[in-house]
This record gives structure tokens, C-alpha cells and sequence, in this order.
């Protein structure tokens, strides 16, 4: 065999270099795509933890006439072999309450009296590090003096149902008495609570029995004006959202979606006005509730309806129908889905609903919380892991080496692992939160912060990654740094506002730390 000589060794060498070299500037994704410039960082799911984000995940109930130490409340669950507190499971403390109870006499707020029950319970929820959600209730008709004594005395028009029970009153909300003391309170409500570190969210509606925007009340029946009932209800829906909207600027406000919202009546057909009232409600800047969830009469196919042509456009929040502590024949239900003596159907029943509406918030109702640790905790944990929406970027290209002053490009990868979505969009929060990238230095300060304002989080739903090319000019000395990226809110000096869903080295202030880079 003949030798290869020294020529064509040289050669076949150069012809191999070039071809590396060639496969090198042209890397590809297992799909065959480009790859971005830059170093891979693949940050770790978390798929687990309870992260408390606003708007997001389980709700604390408590009845108006709880003490603080309410908040503190444990159960026994046996998935875990140990006693667990509520509270650390939920991102907010809800308080169906009264009119009267906040407000007991003219110019009186119980909630500025720490010496008031109602105060002891907002402050202890406050201490505990969870944000107050409010549903304020004006009829009396099943609950008592749910208006404030003072208000009739001002001579404010009211119903009374059934005499035998003549504390049961209800004002008539057409009223200018009414709305004059009612707008008051409001606006003084809203002096104190118009901050969204505190509430997370309010029920800004509050008519009809037991607040539910249903059985609304507009006139004695036994002595009818005459008047248009639908033009009543529309009346009354643009006054009282105007009010909330007008004092409530930037905290998320919630309605009912019913099929028959405002209406005098709770049952029967869908009102071939429902629909636009609540439309109409949420172009004002509502976002949607509902009571019934799991109730298959009430929770019908025109709610499930008006939910989905809402999905991924404002956020829908979950309140469980039947109470299955002894008050509700939950078995009765015609789904045929739920055993007597079993609430643990129930809690199923209420899971796949809200699995269905796609919801950010689900309830730990006030009388059945026990039966969601107790008999349905991994479903508790499913909410956690599964609904709402839940964060984090789960690949990014950066550079290791940038130059003071010139451009660097950052390719960024977020996933939404929730079957909700991250409500960016509402008029309260006006697209606040924003993806930002820091660079720390070595003790782990932030020195300089840059924010993406092309990737936008409301747009980030379950199955669809969404990537973004970032561009911007690295003006800090020469030296050390630390890559880090975080949801940061805009509103409070860019700093972090969401918690991501990552087990990565994560800083005080929320920032998650992912590659060293060197200034130069």
C-alpha cells in the first residue's frame, strides 16, 4: 500500500477544520432551529411550593365574628403525618361582612378602633403577612341588620320581608339617602384600604341576598312604582360599579357572573340582559366570581359559557356552592357526583369545575376547610401545583463576557405551568409587572436594572412557551457581575413583585440568580 503524502495529510486536516468550524456557527435545537448567542442557563422548576402572588391561589375565609386567632387555625393532615396552619397555604383572608358591622354609627369606622373585633381580624390577617379581601353586604332579609340602624333614622327608604323578624331590614338602593351615606362609607373605606399590599382583592358589588349580585331588592313588592325592572337594575349597576371604580383605583374589583345578575329573582332562565351588564361591568374594569361552583342547578351551562369566552382575559376567582358541614343536602345534587356523608366528592366535584373555568383563585370555605386538609389534601396541593398561574423563565442565552457601553442581546424563554394566567392586563394593576434583568455584584447588590418591555406576562398560558429577544447597553465599570432576572413591579422602584417558580439560588429582594458575567 502506497503512503499518503505530507501534501494531501494537509490537505484532508484543512478541509476538517473548515467543516467544524462551519457546524460550530450554526448550532440548532433538537427541531432544527437557530439557537441564540450566549451561554445556556436552564433554571430548575419548582413544582410544588406555595408561592403567595397576588391573585393567585388558595382563600382563607373567616366569619365576620372571628377572633384573630382564627387565622392561626391547624388540621391534622395525614398525607404529611403532621398539623398544618391554613393560613400557609393561602394567598388571601377573606371577610364576608356587614355594612353595620364596619360602619356601626354615622362618622364611626370599626376598622381605625383596634379595640373592635372586626379590627382585631384585618390587623391579625396583616400580621401574618396575607392581604384582606372584602365583601360588603347591605341586605337583611336572611342575615339581620346588615345596613347600619343609623341610616334608616336618616329616614333612607327600606323592605321589610317578614315582620316577625323586624330587624331583618333592607334598604331600597335607589335611595338618595341610602346612596348618600352609602357613597360615604365607601369613600372612607377606600382612604384606608385603596392599597394593594394590604387587600387582594373586593367584592364590588354587595346587593341582593347575602351579596351574591341575585334576589336584588328594588321596591316593596307589596307597593310596585310601576317602575322598569331592567332599567332598575342597570341604574343601580352603573352607580354602585362607578363608585368602586371611582375610589377603588388600584385594587382588583370582582362580580358575580350570574345569569341572572341584579335581577329580583335567583332562579329560572338566562335575562337577556345579563350578559351586557357584565360586560359592561368588566370593560369598567371587573373582573369575574363566582358562588356556586360545584352546584350543579346554580352553576349551570350559561356560567360555564360566559367563563370560557373570558378565559385569558380577566381572571376568575372560585367560591364553592354547597357547605357540606350540615347545612346543605349536598347529596341531593343532580350531577349525581356526591355520596351522602362524603364532602371529599364534593371537594372533587368543586376541583374539576374550577379545573374547567380555568380559575386563579379557589376557596377555603368558612365550615368546610377541614374536609380540603383532611379528606382532600391532595387536592390542595393539586390547586397549588395546577391552577392559576405559575411562573418561571426555563431557558436563557447571556452573555459571559460584555463590553461597558455596547449591546448585549439576551434570549429569554418563559412557561406558565398553571391552567390560569397571570392578570397583568386588568385596569388596576395596568400592566405594572414587568420582566427584568439585574446585574448584582459580588455581595449581591443590585447595581443596575433593565427591563423588557416587549415580554408580557399576561400572555403566557399553560403549553405555550414564549421566548423574546432582549437588547440593551451594558453601562456599569468594568468588573464582576452577577446575571439575575425577576417579574418586577413597576410601581415600587422595579422591584421584584412576583415569585417565581424556581429552586435556584434566589436573593432577599427576589432575584434569581443565574450566570456570572465579566464587564469589560
Amino acid at each position: 500500500m502506497k503512503s499518503i503524502n505530507n501534501k494531501v495529510i494537509a490537505k484532508l486536516c484543512l478541509i476538517a477544520v473548515t467543516c467544524l468550524q462551519s457546524f460550530a456557527c450554526t448550532s440548532t435545537d433538537a427541531n432544527g432551529s437557530d439557537l441564540p448567542n450566549g451561554t445556556l442557563v436552564k433554571t430548575k422548576y419548582n413544582r410544588s411550593t406555595m408561592f403567595r402572588n397576588p391573585l393567585n391561589g388558595w382563600v382563607m375565609y373567616a366569619a365576620r365574628t372571628a377572633e384573630p386567632t382564627y387565622w392561626d387555625q391547624e388540621y391534622y393532615v395525614s398525607d404529611l403525618g403532621k398539623r398544618v396552619k391554613v393560613i400557609d397555604y393561602a394567598s388571601a383572608c377573606y371577610l364576608r361582612t356587614s355594612w353595620s358591622s364596619l360602619n356601626p354609627a354615622e362618622g364611626v369606622y370599626a376598622w381605625r378602633d383596634p379595640s373592635t373585633q372586626i379590627a382585631r381580624l384585618i390587623n391579625g390577617a396583616k400580621e401574618r403577612g396575607v392581604p384582606i379581601a372584602f365583601r360588603i353586604v347591605v341586605d337583611g332579609r336572611d342575615q339581620g341588620m346588615n345596613t347600619p340602624q343609623f341610616v334608616f333614622d336618616a329616614g333612607a327608604a327600606s323592605y321589610l320581608e317578614n315582620p316577625s323578624f323586624p330587624t331583618r331590614v333592607t334598604p331600597l338602593p335607589q335611595d338618595p339617602i341610602f346612596r348618600q351615606y352609602y357613597t360615604k362609607f365607601i369613600e372612607a373605606l377606600a382612604e384606608d384600604f385603596n392599597d394593594p399590599d394590604l387587600v387582594s382583592f373586593i367584592d364590588a358589588y354587595g346587593f341582593g341576598k347575602w351579596g351574591e349580585a341575585h334576589n336584588v331588592i328594588y321596591e316593596d313588592p307589596n307597593t310596585p312604582s310601576g317602575s322598569d325592572t331592567e332599567t332598575l337594575k342597570e341604574e343601580l349597576i352603573d352607580w354602585v360599579s362607578d363608585l368602586y371604580t371611582r375610589t377603588f383605583t388600584n385594587i382588583p374589583l370582582v362580580i358575580n357572573y350570574h345569569r341572572l345578575v341584579g335581577h329580583p329573582q335567583s332562579w329560572g332562565s338566562p335575562n337577556p340582559n345579563s350578559d351586557r351588564l357584565l360586560v359592561k361591568m368588566i370593560n369598567k374594569g371587573y373582573s369575574l366570581r363566582q358562588d356556586a361552583f360545584g352546584m350543579t342547578e346554580y352553576y349551570q351551562s350559561w356560567e360555564k359559557q360566559f367563563a370560557k369566552s373570558w378565559n385569558f382575559k380577566r381572571p376568575i376567582l372560585m367560591e364553592g356552592g354547597w357547605i357540606t358541614s350540615g347545612t346543605h343536602r349536598y347529596w341531593t345534587d343532580p350531577s349525581g357526583r356526591y355520596r351522602e356523608g362524603h364532602p371529599e366528592d364534593v371537594r372533587q366535584g368543586e376541583f374539576d369545575d374550577s379545573a374547567e373555568a380555568r380559575v386563579n383563585m379557589m376557596d377555603f370555605r368558612s365550615g368546610d376547610t377541614d374536609s380540603w386538609f383532611e379528606k382532600s389534601f391532595n387536592l390542595v396541593q393539586r390547586f397549588i401545583s395546577e391552577g392559576g398561574y405559575r411562573l418561571y423563565p426555563d431557558r436563557l442565552y447571556l452573555p459571559e463576557t460584555v463590553a461597558s457601553g455596547k449591546e448585549v442581546n439576551i434570549n429569554h424563554r418563559w412557561r406558565n405551568m398553571g391552567w390560569g394566567y397571570f392578570p397583568n392586563n386588568i385596569p388596576q394593576w395596568n400592566y405594572k409587572y414587568k420582566v427584568a434583568f439585574a446585574l448584582l455584584d459580588e455581595q449581591g447588590s443590585v447595581k443596575k436594572t433593565y427591563i423588557d418591555h416587549e415580554a408580557e406576562p399576561s400572555t403566557w398560558l399553560k403549553d405555550n412557551p414564549t421566548s423574546y429577544d432582549f437588547k440593551t447597553i451594558i453601562d456599569l465599570p468594568k468588573g464582576t457581575y452577577t446575571w439575575a432576572v425577576a417579574i418586577v413591579d413597576t410601581t415600587k422602584d422595579n422591584q421584584p413583585g412576583i415569585k417565581l417558580a424556581v429552586n435556584d439560588e434566589i436573593t432577599d429582594d427576589g432575584w434569581v440568580k443565574l450566570l456570572q458575567v465579566q464587564v469589560q
